[in-house]
């Protein structure tokens, strides 16, 4: 990750990275992407009967009916979500924090990104509120409020939003006439999902062995806004997320069944057509393979998910232990920190805010940690993102022993990345 210059070097092209899973490619997944090779040509835009059908089944498994004619593929969840802001128009109403690529999007486009704050329970959406008025603000400013992207899995803050929480915000967008955008790239990366929920294997154990313990946790449901909200919500999934490695970009977005959603599924046909948004044919051939979730995918996703969750909790332990603040992690590969309570600490290293807590944390650390700024939290606090993926190994050797341990957290080398962050904390509590 490189730090954003004043000569023409914006946060887009030096962005922080997504969260890697650190694992190696499936061999599964490998094989089938290999025997596509042949394929010269892309997809079609929007993606071949395959793929969107594959799709359908996916979200059909987890509760969302879905007409292949009513989804769209493209390379990545970027271009995707791109090619659908441009179509649909208007501003963007956005969670903060949220994932550092959102906002860019919607500039590029040349609209507006309001940022409204999140609830103190979670990220991924807004307090209902707060955006309530600040739709209100903006309409009486002149602006044109149009569109709500939300997640209900979030990068970066890592939390699920519960159910009844995400039902107030999509009652807000609907009272507000927003259109609401719900990108469910970490969905199925959830490290405790209550049974049957995610279309996986059910009743997995932790990687912890914390599973089936009285109260040692508890499941965490996952809902999408376009259970709530049928006809005015499109559902955006990379692949990447939990399927494929993110050198395979594909992604793919289901709109709704009505004629409104017929109307924006082709003008976004027509974005990606004029921007060659295009899925590689090998790549389509993989994606349809991993979206049916055959027991080897269904499993890595699995496995890997629980890993993550294990070793994110420990790293949120570390974190508390030593002051810190930080909502328990629920899903994806990372977790959100506040030092705000280490900020003596801080000013003793010359760390003032976020960009400077990136820059002193990752050196010490030797692996990107991105501060709140990227994600469009106030610059001011020392707020960064945390990942799992190089806590678990230096090495793809290392990575797959912490992936089929019993215990990952016995590993030595996790052992020693979990005691490398203890040690930089505890440099501040003193």
């Amino acid at each position: 990750m490189q730090r954003t210059t004043a000569e023409g070097r914006g946060q887009v092209r030096y962005g922080p990275p997504a969260p890697q899973p650190g694992l190696p490619v499936l061999p599964e997944l490998t094989a089938v992407l290999a025997a596509a090779a042949w394929r010269s040509a892309p997809e079609p835009p929007g993606g071949g009967v395959p793929v969107r059908a594959a799709a359908a089944r996916h979200w059909g498994r987890r509760g969302l009916p879905t007409d292949p004619d009513h989804v769209a593929a493209g390379p990545g969840a970027p271009a995707l979500l791109l090619a659908l802001l441009g179509a649909h128009g208007g501003d963007v109403m956005l969670p903060r924090p949220c994932p550092a690529w959102w906002t860019p999007q919607v500039r590029l486009l040349g609209r507006r990104a309001y940022h409204v704050p999140t609830p103190a329970e979670c990220g991924g959406v807004p307090d209902p509120y707060a955006l309530l008025e600040t739709v209100r603000r903006v309409r009486a400013e002149g602006g044109d409020p149009r569109v709500l992207l939300l997640s209900v899995a979030d990068d970066p803050t890592a939390t699920v939003p519960p159910p009844e929480l995400l039902l107030e915000a999509c009652e807000a967008a609907a009272s507000a006439g927003l259109f609401v955008v719900s990108d469910e790239t970490w969905r199925d990366t959830v490290h405790r999902p209550a049974r049957g929920r995610l279309g996986g294997p059910d009743g997995a154990d932790d990687a912890d062995g914390t599973a089936g313990q009285p109260g040692s946790h508890d499941r965490i449901v996952v809902l999408s806004p376009a259970e709530m909200l049928p006809d005015d919500t499109a559902v955006l999934m990379d692949l990447s997320g939990a399927l494929l490695p993110a050198g395979w970009p594909a992604a793919v977005i289901r709109f709704p069944g009505t004629p409104r959603g017929t109307w924006l599924r082709a003008r976004t046909l027509d974005v990606l057509t004029a921007t060659g948004g295009l899925v590689a044919g090998p790549v389509a051939g993989a994606a349809a393979h991993a979206l049916d979730e055959p027991a080897a995918v269904a499993g890595r996703a699995a496995a890997a998910a629980a890993l993550h969750g294990a070793v994110a909790r420990a790293a949120h332990r570390e974190l508390l232990a030593a002051g810190a603040l930080a909502r328990p992690p629920q899903a994806g590969r990372h977790l959100y920190a506040d030092l705000t309570p280490l900020r003596p600490g801080l000013a003793r290293q010359g760390v003032g805010d976020a960009m400077e807590l990136e820059d002193w944390l990752g050196g010490r650390l030797g692996a990107p940690t991105p501060g709140g700024q990227r994600f469009a939290d106030e610059p001011v606090a020392p707020r960064v993102r945390l990942s799992t993926g190089p806590l678990l190994g230096a090495t793809p050797e290392e990575r797959l022993a912490a992936l089929t341990a019993t215990d990952p957290l016995a590993l030595p080398h996790v052992r020693d990345s979990l005691a490398r962050l203890r040690s930089v904390l505890a440099g501040l509590s003193d």
